[in-house]
């Protein structure tokens, strides 16, 4: 039996990835001419936006397709979002609510940044835990922050919109986007911060999503050139986009043979598989002896991926081995040596029953 139970997000199945992708392209053509969307977009500063024209366009498209008033490209990623919208609604010292769990690295480094005060609630648990007065604003991880996490997204925004009516509610759905049904905002959040290269798009861009009036106010104080998303990178942002639904369930898909097959013991020495989202939708393997460090030095011999590049970007084909999350080792420090954590990316199961039997192999012949 694996050290804990885990409870991943559910993913959507191929047809529901094929609809994400057909209404995307169907946006896009609403929005865009066909001959506009073969060019590379346009540059710089124009007047009356003060951004580019295409990178403008292609925030209404994001709008629309997540259904939201409104949908900003901002330059850092996922961390930038999610700071530039905790920056749209708190100001320094304010109370913020979170989930009582490890918090992602880079988040906490925009707590501190803005001096916010946290507030910590059990997600797990809402309706059986006293809460606090109302918050200046609540934040909500869509994935998981430790392996036993089971709340379900939907209800926790729902509790917290009838609990604090008046309370922003801002999700990370970094890692979700495209793999999930509903988005943060599409269930109620005000709004939803994810990287746009995790789902095969450029580097550095990161998306809001969500209220209009805060999101003007963020691209109101976004007027420098150096700082716009420039048309060319809005473009490979729905490029990306449109990829990723199907590349993502079938990922999924993969990950989901995986456990069955190393639980059915076709690799002698894996105590327990098990599919988690740490952050993205990954495969567990616990082994019987605490070789997991030897393991991944052999893997990446043998052709897999030692660490994630934006995890889940365009460049990452190959399977990754790597050690367990940031937040899952602070659950657990005992996990460094024992599991490790694999992400197929692009490849077959074969691929990964390969790699992980000649690495589990070449330890066992090692130790001898």
């Amino acid at each position: 039996m694996p050290s804990f139970k885990t409870y991943p997000l559910e993913s959507i199945n191929y047809e529901e990835a094929f609809q994400k992708q057909f209404r995307l392209v169907d946006e896009i053509s609403r929005h865009f001419k066909g001959s506009e969307f073969l060019s590379r977009g346009d540059l710089g500063v124009v007047r009356g936006l003060n951004q580019p024209r295409y990178t403008r366009r292609v925030e209404e498209v994001l709008a629309a397709y997540f259904h939201a008033e409104d949908a900003m490209l901002v330059r850092g990623a996922g961390t930038a979002a999610i700071r530039m919208a905790l920056h749209s609604y708190l100001s320094t010292g304010q109370t913020l609510l979170i989930h009582d769990a490890p918090i992602y690295p880079t988040t906490q480094t925009s707590i501190k940044m803005m001096s916010l005060q946290t507030i910590r609630v059990d997600f797990n648990n809402l309706r059986h835990q006293q809460l606090p007065d109302a918050p200046d604003g609540i934040l909500v991880q869509y994935t998981r922050q430790k392996p036993d996490d089971s709340y379900d997204m939907e209800n926790v925004i729902s509790f917290f919109k009838e609990r604090y009516p008046e309370v922003p509610i801002i999700t990370d759905d970094n890692y979700a986007v495209m793999k999930v049904h509903k988005i943060g905002v599409e269930l109620g959040a005000n709004l939803s911060c994810f990287s746009t290269f995790k789902l095969l798009g450029p580097e550095g861009i990161g998306c809001i999503v969500g209220d209009k009036s805060a999101i003007e106010r963020l691209r109101s104080e976004n007027y420098s050139g150096g700082s716009q998303v420039q048309g060319h990178e809005a473009i490979d942002v729905l490029r990306g986009l449109t990829y990723a639904p199907v590349a993502l369930a079938t990922q999924a898909r993969v990950v989901n043979e995986l456990s069955q097959r190393l639980n059915a013991h076709e690799i002698p020495g894996i105590s327990d598989a098990y599919v988690a989202n740490a952050q993205s939708k990954v495969l567990f393997v616990e082994f019987e002896q605490p070789i997991a460090e030897t393991v991944l030095k052999y893997a990446n011999d043998l052709g897999a991926a030692p660490n994630p590049v934006g995890a889940e970007s365009k460049y990452e084909i190959v399977p990754m081995f790597y050690r367990v999350s940031g937040t899952f080792k602070e659950f657990d420090p005992n996990l460094l040596q024992t599991t490790i954590r694999i992400n197929p990316y692009r490849c077959g199961p074969d691929t990964v029953i390969r790699i992980l039997k000649e690495s589990v192999k070449k330890v066992m012949s090692s130790c001898s």
